[in-house]
């Protein structure tokens, strides 16, 4: 031990004490031979002075010095357990994980609040399933990561510190490892947050949510009912609605004569989420003799980062509850968008001024542009390539290059894009690729987009970014992905098809459009298939568009041979039907998996529609395989809305007519759609 102290040298502050003695001592012999050139007898009394302080000094520098090395030398033999201690005693559960993520040390703390004993050992996995190894800190330089965990429904903030090995073994007499060793250790501090979580939602529950609800038919509810009643049936409405809003806390302001605006806390939309929305049913019940029930639509915003922005998000919300078809709430969140009800047909508006006004603005945007450009979705069919050359005529009436986008013809649609490819009447270049879309658009072009809302579905997406005006028409409901900075939107759910809704629009285009019988065949062909055959989706604008071209040359017969299938066909479609599966009683699954066949997605369609006539089938789905796709065909009647059905599939479409797209297999599909009516059947959304 002797040895050891004499190898050992004082540093910092205890150094500088004892230097500071020796330099006032230096200071006093310099002071006493100053002195003994003024007084001889003066200088002996300061040097005596002199001598006891110096002997002082030197006797305390040899007696404590050593006293002060071994209360060192002991104190930092028992640092080490002292630290243990105060870590072992610490009120924060902590614990040390080796590379691995397993345990090797942990509190008194940890032990108590997750129930192990001391010789726990296991990996940190096992008692949060969610923390794996990915979870631990890298070697990054802040060496530090945070997670979040619950146990026994508390909740803990993980806090993740790296410790490298390396200085540790340095210089050990026990351990000894490469120069460019990279082990470390992880330690781990577990905060309970579980009060300021409770806090933080008690705070977020609070918070303001606005909300718009419309009416969606309330004209032609009122219609419906004697005069002297609808005051009543009005009154009535409204009571509901306020009694529904004002039973969870909320405020209710009627600001039009169908349209209120309501405000209320979050945690009363999330009551409002779970009971999916029950306004929606109740207010269906309202009757006085009204022929048609009344139906609502609500758009919610909430989780903005002001009120202004929450009242945005339920002005989009409400926009898209209607441009679904109503009789639906959205709930629209920054990140997010969910959807309840839609069990409803829309209504048909029996007014068309909407019709009158977008085909004047859609005049004025192709009379300030170069050419046009019209497509419409992916797999074009017949619906999507006929609404194409109605807005071609509408086009080429005003003088101005058109170009129909149009990459792959089906089997079933050639015929009618053979009415322009062999006809003389029609320039070269009428019917173009998506490829030469983009070689040949210019700085000053307009965009048409007809029978799709989704830009990712179009015939070239790429395409959208290039014209300056952006057109869409369409009859399907909207989903969550919509095309941006359309300069005019034309999307009608209560339609029958996209034709319908041009027929339409050609009749408001000016009294001097005259379309060709060949163009009016494609239009009329476009509606027969999309209302199968007129039975389904159809209304007294349907008929009157049909009446329309048919007073422009339709030929009936001339279309119903461009659909003649052969042989092939008809037995593909009777051996879908024959082994399909009847699934919950209500549901009817088949599959179609012929690589030969010309167009697998329409004969599946066609077998999605005759699966309907089987008695007691409510929604009819058919999984047909092209290359690696497998496409679903969902059709339903009136009791289940497969649209939904599709839009949790990653589809979209109509209530009684969807589909959708997945890259898995044929058995992976199934098992997804029927996992999917499963879960929608156990939470209400549809009836098994």
């Amino acid at each position: 031990m002797s040895k050891i102290k004499k190898n050992i040298k004082l540093k910092g502050s205890i150094r500088n004490f004892f230097l500071v003695l020796g330099i006032l001592a230096a200071v006093l012999v310099a002071i006493n031979i100053l002195v003994a050139f003024i007084s001889i007898r003066a200088a002996f009394f300061v040097f005596i002075f002199t001598v006891l302080y110096l002997t002082f000094v030197i006797y305390s520098i040899a007696r404590n010095r050593s006293l002060i090395l071994n209360e060192m030398i002991s104190f930092a033999t028992q640092y080490g357990q002292v630290q243990r201690r105060l870590l072992r005693d610490l009120n924060l559960p902590y614990a040390l994980l080796d590379e691995y993520g397993k345990v090797v040390w942990t509190n008194n703390a940890f032990k108590e609040a997750f129930g192990v004993d001391r010789d726990f050992k296991k990996s940190l996995t096992s008692l949060f399933p969610s923390v794996g190894p990915e979870n631990l800190p890298d070697d990054s330089e802040n060496g530090e990561t945070t997670t979040h965990v619950e146990f026994d429904e508390r909740n803990y903030r993980i806090v993740m510190r790296r410790i490298p090995m390396a200085d540790m073994i340095t210089g050990s007499d026990i351990i000894d490892s490469p120069e460019n060793y990279k082990g470390y250790l992880t330690a781990c501090f577990f905060y309970d947050d579980t009060a300021l979580k409770i806090a933080l939602q008690e705070i977020d529950d609070q918070s303001v949510t606005v909300g718009l609800i419309y009416l969606d038919n309330y004209d032609e509810a009122l219609e419906s009912v004697e005069e002297v009643r609808r005051s009543l049936l009005i009154a009535l409405i409204d009571r509901k609605i306020n009694k529904y809003i004002s039973a969870l806390d909320g405020i209710c302001k009627k600001i039009e004569k169908d349209k209120f605006l309501i405000i209320m806390r979050k945690k009363a939309i999330t009551t409002l989420m779970e009971n999916r929305f029950e306004l929606l049913e109740d207010v269906k019940t309202v009757n006085i003799g009204n022929e048609m029930a009344v139906t609502l639509s609500m758009g919610i915003g909430l989780d903005g980062l002001s009120y202004a922005q929450n009242y945005e998000f339920a002005r989009n919300a409400i926009d898209m509850a209607l441009g679904r078809g109503g009789d639906q709430a959205v709930v629209k969140t920054p990140d997010n968008l969910s959807y309840f009800g839609g069990k409803s047909q829309q209504v048909e508006k029996s007014t068309r001024v909407k019709a009158r006004v977008k085909a004047q603005a859609l005049m004025e945007i192709i009379s300030g542009r170069d050419e046009v450009y019209i497509m419409g979705h992916r797999n074009a069919d017949e619906d999507a390539f006929g609404a194409a050359v109605g807005m071609y005529r509408i086009a080429k009436n005003m003088d101005k290059p058109v170009h129909i986008v149009l990459n792959d013809v089906s089997q079933s649609l050639k015929p009618l894009v053979d009415l322009f490819m062999e006809n003389p009447e029609y320039e070269e270049g009428t019917i173009i690729s998506g490829t030469h879309a983009l070689e040949y658009v210019g700085s000053n072009a307009a965009l048409i987009i007809v029978d799709v809302n989704k830009p990712s579905i179009t015939e070239c997406p790429d395409l959208i970014k290039y014209c300056k005006s952006i057109v869409v028409l369409d009859h399907h409901r909207q989903g969550q992905e919509a095309i941006e900075n359309a300069t005019l939107s034309y999307v009608e759910a209560y339609a029958s098809s996209a034709c319908e809704l041009v027929s339409e629009i050609l009749q408001y285009t000016g009294s001097n459009v005259r379309i060709r019988p060949e163009e009016a065949d494609c239009m009329y062909a476009g509606m027969v298939i999309d209302t199968n055959n007129f039975t389904s989706k159809t209304g007294v604008r349907t008929f009157e568009a049909a009446a329309y071209l048919r007073r422009n040359g339709a030929d009936v017969v001339r279309v119903r041979k461009m659909f003649s299938d052969d042989a092939a066909v008809y037995k593909a479609r009777a051996d879908i039907v024959s082994q399909a599966e009847v699934y919950h009683d209500h549901f009817a699954i088949s599959t179609y998996a012929d690589e030969d066949a010309d167009n697998p997605i329409v004969i599946g369609a066609q077998a999605a529609n005759e699966l309907l006539d089987i008695r007691g089938v409510k929604a009819s789905f058919v999984l047909t395989q092209t290359g690696n796709m497998i496409n679903i065909s969902a059709r339903s009647i009136d009791e289940v809305n497969v649209q939904i059905i599709m839009e949790k599939m990653g589809g979209g479409g109509h209530m009684n007519m969807a589909a959708c797209q997945l890259g898995m297999s044929m058995e992976e599909a199934i098992g997804e759609l029927k996992s999917v009516l499963d879960t929608m059947i156990r939470e209400g959304e549809i009836d098994g």
